[in-house]
């Protein structure tokens, strides 16, 4: 059982500990309205706009995160130059982050707009071309990376499959990393087709589905987790994995045969748009404040466990995540064993 008073007390320690993201930028685009009638044209819902949003997504919505909980977040990414890269950095701005945009005139920047209707999504539609970054863009980003880099306890690699991440950048951070007095440490939030990369990495945040796909087995049941868990582990040979299983809470591997498990701290669930981007910002941000892994973690779950709770990518501030742990009852940590691998 964790010391519930403990924690809190050490919450305020997340106040302007510093982490730096890398990753895919999106911009997040909420279309949102009502549906009274099917169109004439098309059996399709006709939606009829009230609202418009425009919200950090991918990499920048980790970053806001990390400063809405009271930490520092330095971001570098890649955007087009364009007017969406344009709101993109004011966005940015406005949310406190401190932002290294590389812009690169071949590559739009990366929009989602999602029509909502009645707090259901009708449609998505995405705006991206995905290829691999030039040699000469990624030349960019390491400079960025290069001068922040030294000054940050915990390093997030934001994987949303959009070109930044390859081996070739997985090599040249790791060696970057590596060179350095005091190593960073480097958590990965994943994409399945990417999973080959991450040999190595401190921690790995993959959801049920990711790890599913990564590990090659279907996750129905406690067995299925460990099962799964471990054949990832041993894979990557990461120093940790955090599988997030939903309403089942959080699978920590501590190697793969001892497992910690965290309970679910979601009281309702409207939309697990970011809830990922929330978890590894927490964990990233409360490791690099000093607390440890397993207590991170709990942070981490009462942090996405707020966010779920709101339509849209939202951001959990340390107030709420103080208010949820006190509304918490005892906070038991169960250790589960056997892999079965």
């Amino acid at each position: 059982m964790l010391d519930k008073r403990e924690l809190l007390a050490q919450l305020p320690r997340l106040r302007g500990a510093r982490v730096l993201i890398v990753g895919d930028l999106v911009l997040d685009h909420y279309v949102i309205g009502t549906v009274g009638r099917i169109s004439p044209e098309a059996p399709v819902p006709v939606v009829h706009v009230r609202e418009e949003r425009h919200l950090l997504g991918g990499a920048g919505n980790v970053a806001r995160n990390v400063v809405s909980l009271g930490g520092e977040a330095v971001v570098v990414g890649v955007c087009g130059r364009d007017a969406d890269g344009e709101r993109m950095n004011r966005l940015l701005r406005d949310s406190g982050v401190v932002a290294h945009t590389v812009c690169d005139a071949e590559r739009p920047t990366i929009r989602k707009t999602r029509v909502v209707a009645q707090n259901q999504q009708v449609v998505r539609v995405d705006y991206e071309r995905t290829h691999d970054l030039s040699e000469a863009t990624q030349d960019q980003v390491f400079d960025f990376l290069r001068a922040e880099a030294p000054g940050c306890g915990v390093v997030i690699v934001s994987d949303y499959g959009k070109g930044l991440v390859t081996a070739r950048f997985m090599q040249r951070l790791h060696q970057l990393l590596d060179a350095l007095p005091a190593r960073p440490k480097v958590y990965v939030d994943p994409k399945v087709r990417n999973f080959e990369l991450y040999k190595g990495v401190d921690i790995l945040t993959p959801n049920t589905k990711e790890a599913a796909e990564g590990a090659g087995v279907p996750l129905d049941d406690r067995l299925s987790v460990l099962r799964a868990g471990a054949r990832i582990f041993r894979k990557l040979g990461c120093a940790n994995l955090l599988i997030t299983l939903g309403p089942e809470g959080m699978a920590l591997f501590e190697s793969p045969d001892s497992v910690l498990h965290i309970p679910t701290a979601a009281r309702k669930v409207f939309d697990v748009t970011g809830a990922g981007d929330t978890v590894i910002a927490a964990l990233g941000l409360a490791t690099a404040a000093g607390l440890d892994l397993a207590t991170a973690c709990v942070v981490a779950n009462v942090a996405a466990g707020i966010v779920v709770g709101e339509v849209g990518t939202a951001a959990a501030t340390l107030e709420q995540v103080d208010q949820g742990l006190r509304a918490e009852g005892a906070i038991d940590l169960e250790r589960w064993f056997g892999a079965g691998e």
